[in-house]
């Protein structure tokens, strides 16, 4: 394959309802995307960074620069046998893990188009429906929270995620267990606490979460580790995992016992299959984290969810969510058993809608 052009832009979708975090209140998403081109077929990928560099230090700023400045020059022109290959090439660039999965993604969308199959198909997928759960942010009241459970409960989802913070977690938790005992239910708390909140952290047992994400240092292992060992409630680490040796150490000191994967987080699909394999061989389970992303990025988690590993409902619900018009075509659906059909044709597996993408573009540049 060789790329013989590359266009990188940025649009602007507002949110259907805010996403509040410990960060922060997300109202409308900035989004880099990369289309690139190979042998007369066209590829997509996704920043998939946040606004401001609260989740990781990468923003659509930093994110066209690195890409504009380092990763397209390097890769415009030469020839690549697989789209695997990205990933050793750019590695001399330390971290921008986000703007680096973009464009290999995108690849990895050519090249199964080139070999006539799906995208997970390609990675190495085995599911034909992958199971969903839904991520709730900080609401305004618990009441509202509340309703909003009952809602995607109602949908089909088989998982809920709720975003904690200091202020904003026991009790909350304690009023979902009161109205639905029996959800299987997690907590995100994006690096909110310390080990100082150790005994507040400690009351979260009592709740029988699958799972409490993230709770200490966004690039902590440690503390985790000794975490872990005061709580019976499984950590799973998110923001601690770029790659597939940072899974090997954290499982090797019992840092968690459960890793979310994000593409652009781990910088691709090569390093999250590296990931994926650290842990299946070591039974830790996996699952696919969301970003707020577009239909393409939605696409690209749903091929990732298909891998073996990945037990556990992932972030990856339909378009509707969170968009009045998502970019893609068909939208991303969920069914009433609260999974998503994998589409099986080749390379992403929905059609890019580039008029609806015109629309919300802010600007643009191409290469090549």
């Amino acid at each position: 394959m060789k790329i013989s052009r590359v266009e990188i832009r940025e649009i602007r979708l507002p949110l259907v309802h805010f996403f509040e975090t410990s960060f922060g209140r997300t109202t409308v998403r900035r989004i880099v995307l990369v289309r690139t081109e190979a042998e007369g077929l066209t590829g997509w990928g996704e920043v998939t960074c946040g606004e401001e560099p609260f989740y990781s230090h990468e923003t659509p700023e930093t994110a066209w620069h690195i890409l504009r400045d380092f990763l397209i020059p390097w890769t415009l022109g030469k020839e690549w046998a697989t789209a695997s290959e990205m990933a050793p090439t750019f590695k001399p660039i330390r971290g921008h893990n986000m703007a680096k999965a973009a464009l290999e993604n995108a690849l990895w969308d050519i090249e199964a188009q080139m070999k006539g199959v799906s995208l997970a198909k390609l990675l190495g997928g085995s599911l034909e429906e992958i199971p969903c759960g839904v991520s709730i942010g900080i609401q305004n009241t618990v009441e509202e929270l509340l309703e909003k459970i009952q809602r995607e409960l109602d949908a089909g989802y088989q998982r809920i995620k709720v975003k904690i913070k200091p202020g904003w977690d026991v009790e909350v938790l304690d009023r979902i267990r009161s109205k639905v005992p029996r959800i299987a239910l997690m907590a995100d708390a994006n690096s909110a606490y310390t080990l100082a909140d150790l005994p507040r952290l400690k009351l979260l047992d009592r709740f029988y979460l699958m799972m409490v994400e993230q709770p200490l240092g966004w690039e902590d292992l440690i503390d985790h580790a000794k975490l872990q060992r005061e709580i019976a409630t499984p950590i799973c680490l998110d923001e601690s995992i770029h790659s597939a040796d940072d899974a090997r150490k954290a499982i090797e000191i019992g840092a968690g016992k459960i890793i979310n994967v994000k593409l652009g987080r781990v910088g691709g699909f090569t390093s999250a299959r590296q990931v994926h394999d650290v842990c299946r061989a070591k039974n830790v389970p996996v699952w696919c984290g969301g970003m707020l992303e577009s239909g393409i990025g939605r696409a690209h988690n749903i091929a990732l969810s298909t891998l073996p590993g990945f037990t556990l409902p992932g972030d990856v619900s339909a378009s509707r969510r969170y968009w009045t018009e998502d970019i893609i075509d068909p939208e991303v659906t969920v069914g009433p058993q609260g999974t998503i059909r994998v589409p099986t044709n080749a390379g992403l597996g929905y059609a890019v809608n580039l008029e609806r993408i015109e629309k919300v573009t802010v600007r643009k540049e191409s290469f090549g």
